[in-house]
């Protein structure tokens, strides 16, 4: 999958892989602590402080800004595919939060030297396939030689400012909707070692690829209370987000969860990333699980995801509405998987 056979493996020259790269979030709370609004900013409707997807500064009345960046290490071997899953991650924080992309900045550090200039081309061309097919081309950014390769965007998008989707507004008695199916995590873990099929890579590649473009309607769609997008810290890490926000607990029905199958099969022969541990380390205190509960099962629900799905709080009588939405967009394994509860902010697992 190299563009140069006598270049190491993309995956080989990093320590980690696309999300999974990211810092746990017990440590990244440690290192971020509180993040106050600054006085006088205002017009910061959405900053650090709160948690969500990304920043959004209000233009007018009728349009905000929202802004966002997101890059990692290569999580598959192809320089194209490498560069076009970590475009569509970071455009998904922007579809998170209701918006429209406009414009991106890409963010370049290669290892200059270990890698060839057509590698390093191959993986921007990537990205600027798919930010141009998101309608947001890539307008400039910055490169540095490091020691390991990365690549991602800074994405700029818009939105009208009482449209703005958060992590935050979750209500009792809401259901909770999973865009795309978990396993990304595993496969790249498989890829690593070399075990994963040619049809599991192109399962993988299918829906690290696949945009979150349902988030831009989703605001006009009555009912929609809340939305994050599931990506390093698992589903149960990115729900824990939403239940603190929202002051409110959830019950998730393992069995209608969205999966890929040899995803599965692969967590049964003791296939996972490092990350899901760190993961449920994280959470594990908040998360009532059945008796006998199988760590294959745990893995999966922490499995970080690499251009995760979208995780929609909505009132019953919007689902199919979302529903319908999701699937115009291509993504038919969206499936209610739980529902809201009332606080305190627990996950409990069914």
């Amino acid at each position: 999958m190299a563009d140069n056979d006598h270049e190491p493996r993309l995956t080989s020259l990093a320590h980690g892989g696309g999300c999974g790269c990211k810092i746990a979030p017990d440590v990244l709370r440690a290192i971020i602590g509180d993040s106050p609004t600054p006085a006088g900013f205002e017009v910061l409707m959405v900053d650090a402080g709160a948690s969500d997807d990304a920043a959004v500064y209000r233009l007018s009345d009728d349009a905000a800004l929202i802004a966002t960046t997101d890059f990692f290490m290569p999580i598959v071997d192809d320089p194209f595919d490498f560069g076009r899953i970590a475009a569509t991650n970071a455009l998904s924080d922007i579809y998170a939060m209701g918006g429209r992309p406009i414009f991106c900045l890409a963010v370049v550090g290669m290892p200059i030297g270990k890698m060839s200039t057509g590698t390093i081309a191959r993986i921007l061309e990537g990205g600027r396939s798919v930010a141009l097919g998101a309608g947001a081309p890539v307008a400039g950014g910055h490169s540095i030689d490091s020691a390991e390769p990365i690549y991602g965007l800074v994405a700029m998008g818009l939105a009208h400012p009482d449209k703005i989707l958060r992590n935050a507004g979750a209500k009792a008695g809401d259901a909770l909707i999973l865009g795309k199916p978990l396993g990304v995590g595993v496969f790249s873990a498989a890829l690593k070692k070399e075990i994963l099929t040619p049809d599991g890579y192109e399962q993988m590649i299918a829906s690290t690829t696949l945009l979150n473009h349902p988030g831009t309607e989703l605001s006009a769609i009555e009912g929609v209370h809340a939305a994050t997008d599931v990506t390093g810290f698992g589903l149960l890490g990115h729900l824990s987000v939403v239940c603190n926000a929202s002051g409110a607990g959830a019950l998730v029905n393992e069995a209608s969860i969205p999966s890929f199958e040899l995803a599965r099969k692969l967590l049964d022969e003791g296939v996972k990333t490092g990350a899901s541990g760190r993961n449920w380390n994280a959470i594990k205190d908040m998360v009532d699980a059945p008796a006998g509960w199988s760590d294959a099962s745990r893995d999966l629900l922490t499995d970080p995801q690499t251009s995760g799905g979208l995780l929609v709080s909505c009132a019953p009588e919007a689902v199919d509405n979302v529903l319908d939405l999701f699937r115009q967009h291509g993504h038919d394994a969206a499936s209610v998987i739980g529902e809201v509860a009332t606080g305190p902010a627990r996950i409990k697992i069914a």
